[in-house]
């Protein structure tokens, strides 16, 4: 979705996208919008909620059942289990994602690792393509005025130009570019906290390739996880930087993540992006 600035300020309900790496602050910016105007949609939590619920719940079942103690209760169904996912608690998603490598520490098979990134994978586009259905909901059914989509850090990666064009037609895309400050520390906090990540499958292979020779482990299930994704968590960045920017180019907009960080309330972010449709008309 293309505007003016003043169409932007005219547009009596306003429906946005925020794309960005994880760490760049769409979800601390999308939390300082009135929450009775704004519905703030996560596509992180509609994955974990509704797309992939299932099977992070047979991976909590799967792990609980190599307790004894948790199998007979589960087997004789005496006990309950579920996932507490929120907006700013996802870590079932993470951990149901896992990490490649040596199954002692806690590593998956490579077989087991692409299937789970293949069903994220399915999992964020059907999410983003819900965007539609839910600003017709939230302003329908809940009185919203307002809508913000937090997108998931890795809606780069889908290679689904249907969802970008889903998402350029019913919002308008603002990309948060990160400055190269900001950027060393993502990398370095990824680095000393490895945490589970989506790669394209392409990327995966031609990265873990490099890295099995580099080191010269005997196979993937060889890999320390942890090492791996240190290792290869620059190179996703650097890669996913590129693609964010084509994005922007030919469907949105783009601010500082500086800028971002600034910003205090709703007047604050409205003139932010009408600044950011200005500069770049």
């Amino acid at each position: 979705m293309k505007m003016t600035p003043q169409e932007f300020l005219d547009w009596q309900s306003k429906s946005i996208t925020l794309l960005a790496m994880s760490g760049a602050g769409k979800t601390t910016l999308a939390n300082k919008l009135p929450k009775a105007k704004w519905f703030h949609y996560s596509g992180d939590y509609r994955i974990g909620t509704k797309y992939l619920e299932e099977p992070i719940l047979d991976n909590i079942k799967r792990h609980a059942m190599s307790v004894p103690f948790l199998r007979e209760l589960l087997l004789s169904d005496s006990i309950y289990m579920n996932s507490k996912i929120t907006v700013d608690n996802l870590a079932a998603v993470s951990s149901f994602l896992g990490k490649l490598g040596d199954p002692v520490l806690g590593g998956l098979s490579l077989q087991e690792f692409k299937r789970r990134q293949k069903l994220h994978h399915q999992a964020e586009i059907a999410a983003m393509n819900d965007v539609p259905e839910f600003i017709h909901k939230a302003e329908d059914i809940y009185g919203y005025k307002h809508f913000i989509n937090d997108a998931g850090g890795s809606v780069c990666e889908l290679d689904s130009p249907e969802v970008l064009e889903t998402l350029a037609k019913h919002t308008l895309i603002i990309y948060i570019k990160i400055p190269p400050a900001l950027e060393q520390t993502i990398i370095e906090r990824a680095k000393t906290d490895p945490k589970p990540l989506y790669y394209r499958e392409a990327f995966l292979d031609e990265k873990l390739s490099e890295f099995i020779q580099l080191k010269n482990y005997a196979s993937a299930q060889a890999i320390p996880p942890d090492e791996f994704v240190s290792w290869v968590f620059p190179k996703l960045f650097k890669s996913r930087l590129h693609r964010y920017e084509a994005i922007a180019a030919q469907y949105g907009y783009t601010v500082d993540a500086n800028d971002v960080a600034n910003v205090k309330g709703e007047e604050d972010f409205i003139r932010l992006v009408a600044d950011a449709l200005g500069a770049q008309q």
